[in-house]
């Protein structure tokens, strides 16, 4: 995707998303709010054993961030003369297939870290302008994850994946979404979904 039209894809977004995020907090199967999505078994290919945080963006779209899809590189590999990445040695997720060429920032804040950040629900912020998130790099990276893409889902898109039993809906939280490690996450959601936990 050229930069311009990420440019222009991330204005849209963050424009959708300041205007969803006045809505308050629901219970988890309202697609309105804040959710969790956590991928049934048969569901398969690229979204196989993943969790994503969802936020609705208006108009019936969402975007998401998959949160359990840790990618090999870390920050210092991708900006190996940004000495403050090299200090960051989590590695960048892989939020989604989306303007896979830039770096967000899910970051765990009281108050909006700048620029066009988004919140994205009580205490958790995402931001999308690059000194916003090499701000974040070199002042509190232990409290954030960085991604690489995000999903969009186009109007009702996602309200007919979930009729259709591709996911079991839960409500976020944001310390499980900061999780260090996200090993064993899916299989954990999906026994919190059953019940079974």
């Amino acid at each position: 995707m050229q930069m311009r039209s990420l440019r222009v894809l991330l204005a849209v977004l963050g424009c959708a998303l300041c205007a969803a995020a006045a809505a308050p907090m629901a219970r988890a199967t309202d697609l309105a709010q804040p959710i969790l999505l956590v991928a049934k078994p048969e569901l398969s290919e690229f979204y196989s054993h993943t969790v994503l945080f969802v936020r609705p963006i208006g108009n019936g779209r969402h975007m998401g961030l998959i949160l359990n899809r840790p990618t090999p590189m870390t920050l210092g590999k991708l900006f190996p003369d940004h000495g403050p990445s090299a200090k960051v040695v989590d590695p960048v997720y892989l939020g989604g297939p989306v303007a896979t060429d830039a770096i967000f920032a899910m970051v765990q804040a009281a108050q909006s870290p700048g620029g066009r950040s988004v919140p994205m629900m009580n205490g958790l912020f995402l931001a999308v302008d690059g000194e916003v998130v090499d701000g974040i790099i070199e002042t509190r990276p232990d409290q954030a994850r960085f991604f690489a893409g995000f999903v969009v889902w186009q109007t009702g898109e996602l309200d007919v994946e979930v009729e259709r039993g591709f996911w079991n809906v839960l409500e976020p939280d944001v310390q499980l979404m900061l999780r260090k490690s996200t090993d064993g996450l899916w299989e954990e959601l999906s026994r919190r979904s059953r019940g079974a936990i």
